[in-house]
């Protein structure tokens, strides 16, 4: 009883608004990472990416 009731609340606490959005936004800032090896535009797409992963990081869940 004691385990599940723990295990519970492990889960709930890594599943809380902070680590749903990280789990969302840092994909995107490796692939903006990687994009911004591009020569002329990777730069431009980066800082895109950059900005939608903010967003996504501010969003209150």
């Amino acid at each position: 009883m004691l385990l599940k009731l723990s295990s519970l609340l492990i889960i709930a606490t890594l599943l809380s608004g902070c680590v749903l959005t990280k789990i969302v936004s840092v994909p995107m800032r490796v692939g903006g990472a990687v994009i911004s090896i591009i020569p002329v535009v990777g730069n431009t797409a980066h800082d895109g990416i950059d900005t939608a992963a903010d967003v996504v990081d501010d969003l209150p869940l």
